[in-house]
């Protein structure tokens, strides 16, 4: 499990790739339709559907002439699981930490 947690961070790394997948969430879409927006060459962003792909966060299929791309969301899952764990936790309150650092502290300056 922690390869592919490994394989599906480093995927998620890329911000064109978290576009392309929000993209896809929308419909699928032709890898011509995807390529659109960016301002990169076609062979650029095919790379990224490789990459894509090869995680199994999306799936690719020839239909007619077209390639097009799906997005494959149960992918996700046994990263959103691993993240759903970090839920637990209270949210670190940068403020009330420093107030509790100072007054637990001793100053530097008195000695």
């Amino acid at each position: 499990m922690s390869t592919d947690l490994d394989t599906v961070f480093a995927a998620l790394a890329d911000p064109t790739r978290r576009r392309i997948l929000a993209m896809l969430l929308e419909d699928d879409m032709a890898v011509t339709d995807v390529a659109e927006p960016f301002e990169m060459s076609l062979a650029a962003i095919s790379k990224h559907l490789a990459i894509l792909a090869a995680t199994g966060l999306i799936s690719r299929e020839r239909r007619g002439r077209l390639n097009w791309c799906k997005l494959e969301p149960d992918a996700l899952r046994s990263a959103s699981v691993w993240m759903q764990g970090f839920g637990q936790f209270e949210p670190v309150h940068l403020e009330a930490f420093e107030r509790f650092l100072q007054q637990e502290l001793p100053d530097p300056d008195v000695a």
